[in-house]
């Protein structure tokens, strides 16, 4: 997307970050699937192994029990009824997800949700969040504050997974 058209779509946008229902699983799956699918290749490698592993979990049913669970949220950034990015937190501070739509890439969606989780975090009494990055985004989370905490990890068989923290603050 030209630097124009990303200035224009993000003007646009008229995002509301929300907490997931279990009617959300579907669409939510989706955005996970193919954020990790498309926009995650420096991780993967278009290795079909390490994209079977990655995705195994991703399936609707999985993400409705995440929805369900007391422990942790799950946050969608939504616009006009279609999810455009989707996050959760642990009531412990790790961040577990954040993943966004390829069309809304590098036009905030991300960031506002990483927001948004962080502040959930605070409301739980967290005071630091955790996250293990993908390589893809990983200059993303160290632009926001997070220090790497260690070697990189190889979920699912990829060179990144970095171990990653960031203290927090009541105005997160």
């Amino acid at each position: 997307m030209a630097l124009n058209a990303v200035s224009a779509f993000l003007q646009e946008l008229t995002v509301i970050i929300r907490d997931a229902t279990p009617a959300d699983a579907p669409e939510a799956c989706d955005v996970l699937r193919a954020s990790i699918s498309e926009l995650c290749a420096a991780d993967h490698d278009n290795d079909p192994q390490i994209l079977k592993r990655w995705l195994a979990n991703k399936t609707p049913e999985t993400i409705a029990a995440w929805i369900d669970d007391p422990s942790s949220s799950l946050l969608v950034a939504v616009e006009h009824d279609a999810i455009l990015a989707v996050g959760s937190v642990r009531n412990s501070g790790e961040i577990t997800l954040n993943y966004v739509v390829p069309r809304a890439r590098f036009c905030g969606v991300s960031a506002a949700l990483l927001k948004a989780l962080e502040a959930r975090a605070v409301e739980r009494g967290a005071a630091r969040v955790t996250l293990h990055s993908t390589e893809t985004a990983h200059r993303f989370y160290l632009s926001r504050g997070y220090r790497d905490e260690g070697a990189p990890a190889g979920k699912f068989g990829t060179r990144g997974s970095y171990p990653m923290s960031k203290p927090l603050t009541s105005s997160a």
